[in-house]
């Protein structure tokens, strides 16, 4: 492939490395969360970046961080679909290791409140994981990211009332699932 001229513009690189790497941790999260695997996740948002450099020139508006988004929901989709046809392995078959960075990250007072939180952490991320793809990138985006209604309606290309319903819907699920949980260890 040949480089136009504006891909080597050494400006649009310091623009665009400015606007768009504050949000290479927020964007990682979204995508783990959407593809349930690192590796993946890595991949869609070096993915994500290379498109919104790509098209860095044509970006209007303030809010870099839901432009972002939307290009990574697009690259997330593809994989979704690329996925269809391939085998499907289970959240839970891949146990987390002690070297990956945990999504929440507080300093334990007592070894009994790390082994408590360590256990609602996997248990949060577990049960986010396991909604539905509509209601997981609605909750995501909101109670996650903090984008608001109407970010995560030019996000997800949907009316601000079905983002207000799919995060009602998947905060029900959750409290749902999180009382079925608890009532699962006592």
């Amino acid at each position: 492939m040949v480089a136009k001229a504006s891909d080597d513009d050494p400006e649009k690189a310091r623009r665009f490395r400015e606007a768009a790497l504050p949000y290479l941790d927020d964007a990682y999260t979204l995508a783990r969360f959407l593809l349930r695997d690192a590796a993946d996740a890595e991949d869609a948002v070096q993915e994500c970046y290379l498109r919104a450099y790509k098209h860095f020139d044509s970006y209007r508006g303030p809010a870099m961080k839901p432009w972002l988004f939307a290009i990574l929901r697009n690259v997330c989709r593809a994989e979704y679909a690329r996925r269809k046809t391939a085998p499907v392995t289970a959240v839970d078959d891949k146990p987390e290791t002690v070297e990956q960075t945990p999504m929440w990250n507080e300093a334990p007072e007592t070894p009994e409140s790390h082994l408590m939180r360590r256990f609602d952490g996997d248990t949060v991320r577990k049960l986010i994981a396991a909604l539905a793809e509509p209601f997981r990138e609605t909750f995501v985006l909101r109670e996650i990211q903090n984008l608001s209604y109407r970010e995560i309606a030019d996000v997800a290309a949907v009316p601000v009332g079905t983002v207000m319903s799919r995060l009602a819907r998947a905060r029900a699920m959750l409290r749902s699932a999180w009382l079925a949980e608890q009532e699962h260890v006592k």
